[in-house]
This record gives structure tokens, C-alpha cells and sequence, in this order.
């Protein structure tokens, strides 16, 4: 059989070529999920290896600009998922798929569907800053929801112990990775809301990889933190790591303890506080004792003008200046000028200096009496106020109920603290610390409380 004249004659080349262009132009690029074989990491920096599945395989090439980006190592018999385009190779004739990206395959799933999440999610507004709580300033009681036993809620409540120990924490305990965290989780926050026994709440855990975080990526977990009336700080992992508890939370914390740092002021602020209080109730106290002592001044002033000496002086110069008057008159007045100065005298006699003195160191002694009184108050108050403040750190403090004979008792194993003996079992550990020291024991006997 002869091609006619009119058809083409291919090199193999050309054909190749055609085949490569076909395949580019009908594939544009594509996620192809499978195991990894044959791997070669070649010394130019390209990779090279087989993607597979039950059925079938297909021979893969990565090239050096794009395998810096992985975030992990390939090997044999990882399952992964695969961004590339599909092309041949002209000199071999074969077909082959150039991938530009590549992840484990149960992350890059995870990865989806957090996307997918987070954006119907972002879409109801869950997300928004209107609907975030604000924290309280100083919390009367603090609600930690994570597990009882990893170092996160160690890390917690060794700096709030630090901050502000007079504070009391409750631990709502929580599994936070397996199929039960998420439920836990959700559970532990609709708890805290019905018992309204704290005034903020601190959800989280220790750092991990996608899948250790992701029961703080379920959606019943988000809707709970959105749900709750009590402002919730998120503390998820580490300063990297992002979770969807963390965009809805009314607070992010990077990590566990930077949330403990942030729920509660630092006691010694307070009582820099306190004696800057102290200081400008100092300083108040002596602008009120400088003003009193300028009204005395003044009032000094005026009894100074007032001085009997004064107005005797000038009584003096008048009486002589009539009596100048009286001897230049004639003998004819005599008489009548005789009676005037007799009144005058008796009106010189009721306008009497002494008089006038005596009144005046009346009144300086009363406004002295009432200076003394105005400044023994303000300070009376001033101590009574700091003396308060002083009692009611020393009742919050819970040092001071262990100094009294009481004991703090607690699981042996899980730590949590015991309130009632019917939680208690013959032969379980427990641990009770005293105000000085502790001792561990274990139940031999439980007392019920008799109804």
C-alpha cells in the first residue's frame, strides 16, 4: 500500500511533536493523586519517578526550579498529591507528567477542606470584628479548656501563677487530637457557658502538623467558640500555626502562654499602681495644705490691717486734733465742746482696741482648729483606704487559706481538684499540698457525708 500524494509523510520527530503538542493543548494543568516509585533524584537537582496506583502508572518529572519549594522529602511508597501538565518527551517517545507542585497526600486533602470551610464559614460572617467579645481587665476566674495532661496548660498556669496568683483557674479537661477532641471540645465550651463561673475562657494546645491541629478545624468546634457568651482567647500550637479556632476566636494568642500573659495584668503593675495612687494622694493632700496655709496667709493679712495698734494710732492723731480744735474755740463753746468729747469719749471707749483684739485671735484660732481637722481627715481616709486594700489582697490570696489548716486536694494522677468524696475509691492516689509542703496517700476508706 502506497500513501497517496496528497497525505503527509512524518519524521518521527515531527511525529513526536504533533503528539506532545496534542496532549499540552487537550490537558491544561492538573491535581493527579498516587504512590511514588523508581524515585531518582538526579545530581542535576531533578527529580525523576513513577506515579502509581492499583491500575496503572505513569512516569513523572519534577525539574530542579520547582522541587526547591517542597516542604517535605519524597521517597518510595509516599502517597502524594501532584499538581502538573501533561507532555512527552520527544527523544524516547514516551508520555510523561511534569509536575510544578507536590504535597503529602492526606495534608493536601486536609488543606482543601479547611479552605473550603474557612471560606462558607468566612461567608456567614463568623469570622467578623464585630462579633468579638471583649476581655475583662482583671478576670474574677479563668477557664482553661485543654487536656489535663500536656504541656500546654503546664505553661499556663505556671505564668499565671507568676502574673497573678490570687486569680483562680478552673480546667475544663479535653482530649485536643483523635476523632473525640472535636466533641470534647464543643462540650467543655457549652459547659463553661452554663455554669458562668468564669469570666474568660482560654482554649487550646500545644504546636503539632496540620493533622494534630485539626480538631481546632472542625466546624462544630468553630461554632462553639463563635456560640460562646464568655470571650474566648485561642492558643493553638505555635506562632505559625493558623487554625480556624484561631479567625473566630474573640482573642488569638501565638501560643498558650502568651495567652496567659494576656488574660491577666501582671500584680506587680498593681501595685505600682497602688503606690502611685498613694503618691498622688500625697500630692492632692499638700495642694490642699498649701491652699489652706495661703487663705491663713491672708487672713493674717487682713487682721495685720485691722491691728489695734493701728486704729489707736489714728484715734490717737484725731483725739489730738480735736483737742487742738477744743483750745482754739471760744470760751462761749466751751461747754458744748466739753459734752462732744465727753461722747466721743464713750463712742472711743465702746470701739475699744482690746475688744477688737480679743475678736480677732478668736477667729484665728478657729480657722487653726478647722485647718487641723480638714488635714487629720484627709489622712485618716488616705490610711483607711490603703489599709482596705491591703486586707483584700491578703483574703484573695489562696496561701492564706493553707496557712489557716486547710489543704488543697488533688487526683494523683490527673491533678484535677477534689471537692466531694464521692468522686474518691479505695486504693486511688491522691496528693494534698499543705501551706508548707505536701504529702501523696492513698483511699483505704471513704467517709459519705451523712444527709
Amino acid at each position: 500500500m502506497q500513501p497517496r500524494p496528497d497525505e503527509p509523510i512524518f519524521t518521527v520527530s515531527e511525529l513526536n511533536r504533533e503528539a506532545r503538542e496534542l496532549l499540552e493543548g487537550a490537558l491544561p494543568a492538573l491535581w493527579v493523586e498516587g504512590e511514588i516509585s523508581n524515585f531518582i533524584h538526579h545530581g542535576s537537582g531533578h527529580m525523576y519517578f513513577d506515579l502509581k496506583d492499583e491500575g496503572a502508572q505513569v512516569r513523572c518529572a519534577m525539574f530542579r526550579g520547582a522541587n526547591r519549594r517542597l516542604q517535605f522529602r519524597p521517597e518510595n511508597g509516599l502517597q502524594v498529591l501532584l499538581q502538573g501538565r501533561v507532555t512527552l518527551y520527544e527523544p524516547r517517545g514516551s508520555y510523561q507528567l511534569v509536575a510544578e507542585a507536590m504535597e503529602p497526600a492526606g495534608e493536601g486533602l486536609l488543606r482543601r477542606r479547611l479552605e473550603a470551610l474557612k471560606t462558607k464559614l468566612q461567608g456567614e460572617g463568623l469570622f467578623a470584628a464585630e462579633h468579638k467579645q471583649t476581655l475583662p481587665s482583671l478576670p474574677r476566674q479563668i477557664g482553661v479548656i485543654t487536656s489535663p495532661t500536656g504541656a500546654a496548660v503546664r505553661d499556663i498556669l505556671k505564668v499565671l501563677r507568676r502574673r497573678f496568683p490570687a486569680i483562680p483557674v478552673i480546667i475544663y479537661p479535653t482530649q485536643v487530637q483523635g476523632e473525640r477532641a472535636a466533641g470534647e471540645i464543643s462540650a467543655a465550651l457549652a459547659t463553661a457557658a452554663r455554669r458562668a463561673e468564669c469570666d474568660v475562657l482560654i482554649c487550646g494546645r500545644g504546636g503539632g502538623s496540620l493533622e494534630d491541629l485539626w480538631s481546632f478545624n472542625e466546624e462544630q468546634v468553630v461554632r462553639a467558640i463563635f456560640a460562646s457568651p464568655i470571650p474566648v482567647i485561642s492558643a493553638v500550637g505555635h506562632e505559625t500555626d493558623i487554625t480556624l479556632a484561631d479567625l473566630v476566636a474573640d482573642m488569638r494568642a501565638p501560643t498558650p502562654s502568651a495567652a496567659a500573659e494576656l488574660v491577666v495584668p501582671d500584680a506587680q503593675g498593681w501595685q505600682q499602681q497602688f503606690a502611685a495612687t498613694e503618691r498622688r494622694s500625697g500630692s492632692a493632700m499638700n495642694r490642699q495644705l498649701r491652699m489652706l496655709a495661703q487663705a491663713a496667709a491672708q487672713l493674717t493679712g487682713r487682721l495685720r490691717r485691722r491691728s489695734p495698734r493701728f486704729i489707736l494710732r489714728q484715734n490717737a492723731q484725731r483725739l489730738d486734733e480735736l483737742g487742738s480744735r477744743a483750745r482754739r474755740a471760744s470760751a462761749t463753746r466751751l461747754d458744748a465742746e466739753g459734752a462732744r468729747l465727753l461722747q466721743l469719749g464713750t463712742r472711743l471707749l465702746n470701739a475699744s482696741p482690746s475688744r477688737q483684739c480679743q475678736a480677732g485671735r478668736q477667729q484665728l484660732r478657729e480657722q487653726q482648729l478647722r485647718l487641723s481637722a480638714a488635714i487629720q481627715a484627709r489622712l485618716n481616709a488616705a490610711r483607711a483606704r490603703l489599709s482596705t486594700g491591703a486586707a483584700g489582697l491578703q483574703i484573695a490570696s489562696p496561701l492564706a487559706t493553707l496557712e489557716r489548716g486547710y489543704a488543697l486536694v488533688t487526683d494523683g494522677k490527673t491533678g484535677a481538684a477534689l471537692r466531694d468524696a464521692a468522686e474518691l475509691q479505695t486504693g486511688q492516689e491522691v496528693q494534698a499540698r499543705l501551706a508548707h509542703g505536701g504529702f501523696r496517700a492513698t483511699i483505704t476508706r471513704v467517709l459519705k457525708e451523712k444527709p
